[in-house]
């Protein structure tokens, strides 16, 4: 993974309250759309990761199963304060948000069927994903042509031609690993 430039090394949280502070408060403040959240924090505000180790631990938490920045919260936790930091970074995502989402859907249950809740829902949403294409567009900066292209094609794939998304993988994950050993071949035969 890449670090931070030695001029500008990366901080790390001082403890695990600390830890649990950032993460509630990424989770809270990004309620419906926490990825833009986390970029903000870990690494403009906190300066915690640079924004290539935010990508790269981004793309590996997409592997993985289950919310993507729930991973993300326990891959860092885990890089700063091990097992411990992995469980109070995940306890800082979902403890109190999940309280919060509990309680709201109470109170939904109750006032949904009057129009202006359901418009002030359907307002949220749209913002959500509005949060999610801006970190979209700001995280594409860091990236080379070759994944900017990939990740194009299948948001033309699935998002305009409906391809069902077990084909667009098929057909892209080999282009990709290819691109990604070309690059690495290409890197190592210059270096």
């Amino acid at each position: 993974m890449t670090t931070c430039e030695p001029e500008s090394r990366c901080a790390q949280p001082a403890d695990l309250v600390e830890l649990f502070a950032a993460f509630n408060g990424m989770a809270l403040r990004g309620f419906g759309g926490v990825l833009p959240w986390a970029q903000r924090v870990l690494v403009d505000e906190r300066r915690w990761l640079s924004a290539e180790e935010f990508v790269e631990l981004l793309a590996l938490a997409q592997l993985m199963p289950g919310p993507n920045v729930c991973n993300l919260a326990l891959m860092f936790g885990d890089r700063c304060f091990g097992w411990r930091g992995a469980i109070v970074a995940l306890a800082g995502m979902l403890l109190v948000p999940g309280l919060v989402v509990l309680a709201v859907a109470i109170v939904h249950g109750q006032f949904a069927q009057i129009p202006w809740v359901q418009r002030a829902v359907a307002g949220m949403a749209a913002v959500a994903a509005g949060l999610v294409i801006a970190t979209a567009l700001r995280l594409a900066r860091t990236q080379r042509w070759r994944w900017l292209a990939l990740g194009a094609a299948a948001f033309v794939a699935m998002g305009l031609l409906r391809w069902p998304l077990a084909w667009v993988l098929a057909a892209l994950i080999p282009l990709a690993v290819a691109l990604a050993w070309c690059g690495e071949v290409g890197a190592g035969a210059r270096g």
